[in-house]
């Protein structure tokens, strides 16, 4: 926490711009021989998905299994193409169901997304890597995307899938995690796998929940979120580079909760050159609805099994959003309150 504070105050506005995401594009046409160059790649997710489509079942197989990385990593792309043309890559993840495995990117889904009507698309924070995926940071398994997502997708229950989402580079610096610029690239590669999720899915409605640095991303790519998207939620934020809800601009209901001992509530609120997070979502008047986190324990308890913690967390993920309480912690975070949109 102190070299975090520290650092946001010592910032100087510097370009730290990125670029990642997932390739730009649709095939033109499948291979004909098996010395076809890989096809060229143009369209949005919606078109990636209406080129597929429309191709013979052989040829989407042969497509995948001729190019796995690059079908394996499209969105728009049918989700059992992507997880067969990522197993065959992904030879250490044998077994799990990936939706994108390239260039420090990991995406897994728990649960069965063909039959899922909830979806949730945990956003992960600072210092997540592939190295820490499955183990967590420094060892410590609750802090492990994989982890926290096959809790999430226990609690929530059946009709709910998970998806892991390491689909964006996480700053490893502090310098990093006070700016915005990887938020920013990452909210543009976390819009197109929703596009793309979407036009997959149509029978199912989501949910996007950023933890820590991951609730910044969310902040990014609120506006240009499409309408299946019903929920965001700030877990453990340090700010969403906004002042208000409204700023989001976005239709979704917004909720956000930390404990009383997390860390991220002794950050200023602030945004100065382009350093700083803007407000806590969990302060009084930002318009977020509270959730009740209070047994989290910290910056790291929020998907333990048994915590209220993570069945909060659950109910808005399954659709049940009796969950608008004022949280235990309000003398402490400046009474946040429930806002019905």
């Amino acid at each position: 926490m102190t070299k975090w504070i520290l650092s946001l105050v010592a910032v100087l506005a510097t370009g730290l711009a990125l670029a990642i995401g997932l390739p730009d594009a649709v095939p033109a046409a499948p291979p004909a021989t098996a010395d076809a160059p890989v096809p060229e790649l143009r369209g949005t997710p919606a078109q990636v998905a209406e080129y597929f489509a429309g191709l013979p079942t052989t040829d989407a197989v042969a497509l995948a299994d001729r190019y796995p990385d690059v079908i394996g990593n499209l969105d728009g792309v049918p989700v059992a193409l992507r997880y067969r043309a990522n197993a065959v890559r992904a030879t250490g993840y044998r077994g799990r169901q990936l939706l994108g495995y390239r260039n420090g990117r990991l995406i897994e889904v728990v649960g069965d997304l063909s039959a899922a009507r909830r979806i949730a698309i945990l956003v992960p924070g600072a210092d997540t890597t592939p190295a820490t995926f499955d183990t967590g940071l420094g060892g410590v398994l609750r802090r492990a995307p994989a982890w926290q997502a096959r809790q999430l997708a226990a609690a929530a229950g059946p009709g709910t899938a998970v998806i892991a989402w390491l689909g964006y580079d996480s700053p490893q610096d502090a310098r990093a995690e006070i700016r915005s610029e990887r938020a920013e690239a990452g909210a543009q590669a976390l819009s197109r796998f929703v596009a793309g999720l979407v036009a997959q899915c149509p029978h199912a409605t989501i949910a996007l929940i950023g933890y820590s640095y991951g609730t910044v991303v969310l902040g990014h790519a609120a506006p240009g979120l499409p309408a299946a998207v019903t929920d965001l939620l700030a877990i453990a934020s340090p700010g969403m580079d906004v002042f208000r809800a409204d700023q989001l601009h976005t239709s979704a209901r917004v909720w956000a909760g930390s404990d009383s001992g997390d860390w991220t509530l002794a950050i200023p609120d602030l945004r100065i050159l382009g350093a700083g997070h803007g407000t806590n979502p969990t302060r009084y008047g930002f318009g977020a609805r509270s959730l009740d986190v209070h047994d989290a324990i910290g910056h790291d308890g929020y998907f333990v099994p048994g915590t209220t913690a993570l069945a909060s967390i659950a109910r808005v993920v399954a659709g049940v959003h009796g969950g608008a309480v004022p949280a235990p912690n309000a003398a402490r975070i400046a009474g946040p309150v429930a806002v019905t949109r």
